[in-house]
């Protein structure tokens, strides 16, 4: 499932069985049991069963979202509404549907079902809380959306920085930021730029006009200067009247003279099972774009919440999360120095290239299609010598360059394609070994291969409308695609074999460890609250390195052709399943929990057997491609 589905997943496993003959009652939220949806023998009796939304948590959209549950095993003939809005009930009984949500903070689904020859009837009542956005107070002339105010935490920069702020108030008034013992105000500017749409949307919704919305006039932004700051109040000024709130911001200066030196350890606890990452962000909180290895060391040059800025060479910063951030003594020089002559030497698996460093600096590993470029921040070049300790032909020349005064580049240009790399501390010494590809045949390319196949989840994972748990499709797919990848040569590899929850780290340590040639992870897939499932589901496979974009396209076509659903294409995804860079890997969404008839295919012997056979063809169309 989309990791952008967290909350879905999450929600959808609290299934809600509904009382055939009133409103949600304390009985039917009165154990799990009674929650799960129950999958009878064909011809039981009408009742209506809402999956999702539960009751637990909101519906995270305004205008309209999703509802999907059954009617009863095999009850294809029954006619189903939701407040008047017809719902198409599939052969196996199950139903989706997209209702409008009213604009309030419950939403009352009144839901009617009657049996093919209108014998049968039952109808019910649920409720569900809907999220609500800020609303100007009824005749306010001038108002604040304090759940606006961005960013809201405590924060620390060196003098002469600044952030940017953001808050939504009354269009067309003067809103400035008082602060205690600052004469000067800040002031705010209207923002000009479109709105955007809700991240589902955005993330995941194939229609493009949604994108386009425009400017809000009730958007402000201004921009403030590092200095000491609390007990800050926002003002909003219309004619006479004004609006105040106090702005949850602390911000404190940092000392640029004395930088704090620290090391990352992301096992401070030492339990000895994380993957000895940790990772950098663009901005805090953001997605993942640097892979630090435990015992980095850096610069710490401010803080943001839960975050760390590290200063990883004049022009290059990276935010880290904090508790994998151990300052070292008072005093400690910032990593740098001078990177000299650089070794790589050929083994018969894979090719290790030694860079001697004067300190444990942060880096980057950078792939091309046909070169790896290691990046070192905080460091100028003295690289006098490359030796190449032989002649080998999958090398075809070593390169450096010093791009910056403060951070040089190692480039490997290869004769062949990337198949797979990782990075480990040797005293000083940094080493990147290069893994050389496979020699396939091109007649049978899956013959000698090492294949790891992860069925995803558990823990967490999304249900279907007849209550079919994500994890049992996605183990059932992955024991179709064993057999068949063994009949053509190929040594096949379960990340998990049965139901019990498996952690994402150990399952890409397992394949690294058993030298997986190829990772695929299967998944099937769930939208968000407030993203049509109608015009918005499909198959759809993402990679994360770039050699992972071959191995994903030739999924995608596989599985389009044996599934026969919308095609949603490639995408690259900030997965765990496709970070490894061991191996080219790649995340299969083939078919969406939530459509009925997806579903079905799903839970039935056939689906799940044309689901195994997209992903073996892709995966032996993949090997043929690399042969060539």
């Amino acid at each position: 499932m989309l990791a952008a589905s967290l909350r879905h997943m999450r929600l959808i496993g609290a299934a809600l069985l509904v009382a055939a003959t009133g409103a949600v009652g304390a009985a039917c939220a009165s154990s799990a049991a009674s929650r799960r949806p129950s999958l009878s023998a064909p011809g039981e009796p009408l009742h209506i069963t809402i999956v999702y939304p539960d009751t637990t948590e909101p519906i995270q959209a305004q205008d309209s979202s999703f509802l999907f549950g059954s009617v009863g095993r095999g009850r294809g003939d029954v006619a189903l509404s939701i407040n008047g809005f017809p719902a198409r009930v599939s052969p196996s009984g199950t139903w989706l549907a997209w209702i409008p949500l009213p604009s309030d903070s419950v939403a009352r689904f009144q839901i009617v079902a009657r049996g093919g020859a209108g014998a049968e009837q039952q109808e019910t009542t649920f409720v569900a809380r809907i999220a609500q956005p800020f609303r100007p107070p009824v005749g306010a002339t001038a108002w604040i959306d304090t759940t606006s105010f961005t960013p809201t935490d405590s924060l620390a920069f060196p003098a002469g920085e600044g952030i940017r702020l953001f808050v939504r108030a009354t269009p067309g008034a003067q809103v400035r930021l008082r602060m205690e013992g600052k004469k000067t105000p800040i002031w705010f500017v209207p923002d000009t730029l479109p709105a955007e749409p809700a991240w589902g949307v955005r993330a995941f919704g194939t229609d493009t006009t949604a994108f386009r919305l425009p400017p809000a006039a009730d958007r402000y932004v201004a921009w403030l200067p590092t200095e000491p700051l609390c007990d800050a109040i926002l003002e909003v000024i219309v004619g006479t009247d004004t609006a105040r709130a106090v702005w949850p911001l602390v911000l404190d200066t940092l000392d640029r003279a004395h930088p704090a030196v620290i090391v990352l350890n992301d096992d401070t606890a030492h339990t000895g099972k994380s993957d000895s990452l940790t990772v950098g962000k663009a901005v805090p909180y953001g997605t993942y774009n640097w892979f630090f290895p435990l015992g980095t060391v850096s610069v710490a040059t401010a803080r943001w919440g839960s975050q760390t800025r590290l200063q990883l060479s004049r022009g290059a910063v990276a935010w880290v999360n904090t508790a994998d951030v151990v300052p070292l003594a008072p005093g400690t020089p910032p990593p740098g120095g001078i990177v000299e002559s650089v070794r790589l030497v050929a083994g018969p698996r894979s090719l290790l290239l030694r860079v001697p460093l004067p300190a444990h600096v942060p880096f980057k590993v950078e792939e091309d299609d046909r070169s790896l470029t290691l990046r070192l921040y905080g460091v100028a070049s003295d690289v006098n010598w490359m030796q190449y300790g032989g002649t080998d032909p999958y090398v075809t020349r070593m390169s450096y360059a010093q791009p910056t005064a403060d951070e040089v580049t190692i480039t490997v240009s290869l004769a062949g394609r990337v198949w797979g790399y990782r990075t480990r501390w040797s005293g000083r010494d940094l080493l990147l070994e290069i893994r050389r590809p496979p020699v396939i045949d091109p007649r049978r390319p899956l013959a000698g291969r090492t294949i790891v196949i992860d069925p995803g989840h558990p823990p967490v994972g999304a249900h279907g409308p007849s209550g079919l748990w994500e994890p049992v499709a996605t183990l059932a797919v992955a024991q179709l695609v064993k057999p068949l990848l063994e009949q053509a040569g190929a040594m096949v590899l379960l990340t998990r074999t049965d139901s019990n929850p498996v952690d994402l780290f150990p399952r890409t340590r397992f394949a690294e460890e058993h030298d997986a040639d190829v990772l695929v992870s299967i998944h099937a897939n769930a939208l968000p609250d407030g993203v049509n499932p109608f015009i918005n589901n499909g198959t759809s496979v993402y990679y994360f390195h770039p050699r992972g974009a071959a191995l994903a396209r030739a999924l995608d076509r596989a599985l389009v052709g044996e599934l026969g659903v919308r095609d949603l294409g490639m995408g690259r995804g900030d997965y765990a399943l496709v970070r490894d860079p061991w191996f080219p890997s790649a995340l299969t969404e083939g078919l969406f929990m939530m459509i009925p008839e997806q579903e079905a295919m799903l839970a039935s012997p056939e689906g799940r057997l044309r689901y195994a056979r997209g992903v073996a063809r892709g995966i032996e169309d993949f090997l043929r491609e690399m042969a060539r």
